[in-house]
């Protein structure tokens, strides 16, 4: 099993979540965050006063896959929450020891 974390724009988070339904994914967790990259945040003018956005708002999400769909996953939420500009946002893959459903105590695979 394979977790997927991938921060990405606000304004993505449906168009992704439709698309990884289309593919299989069951479901995943959503968390509102701020944080920045290489666009280091940005100044934005408020009552004519400028003032530094340093963390930008992103949404998290984390989502875990059968190993065999998790290049699927990837390559979906990057195509779908692609803009061409810069903060789209990034992806990560790391490996899961386990899972447990804990309503019916299913475990790894059956348990996603």
């Amino acid at each position: 099993m394979k977790l997927i974390i991938a921060a990405i724009k606000p304004f993505k988070l449906e168009e992704v979540r439709e698309a990884l339904t289309t593919i299989g994914v069951r479901g995943m967790m959503v968390t509102e965050i701020k944080g920045f990259g290489s666009q280091s945040g940005h100044t934005e003018i408020y009552r004519g006063a400028e003032y530094a956005v340093n963390f930008v708002p992103k949404v998290k999400l984390e989502i875990v896959v059968e190993s065999g769909l998790a290049d699927q996953v990837v390559e979906t939420i990057a195509k779908t929450a692609q803009t061409g500009k810069i903060g789209d946002g990034k992806i990560f893959t790391m490996d899961v020891a386990g899972a447990l459903r804990v309503r019916t105590g299913e475990t790894d695979g059956d348990a996603l």
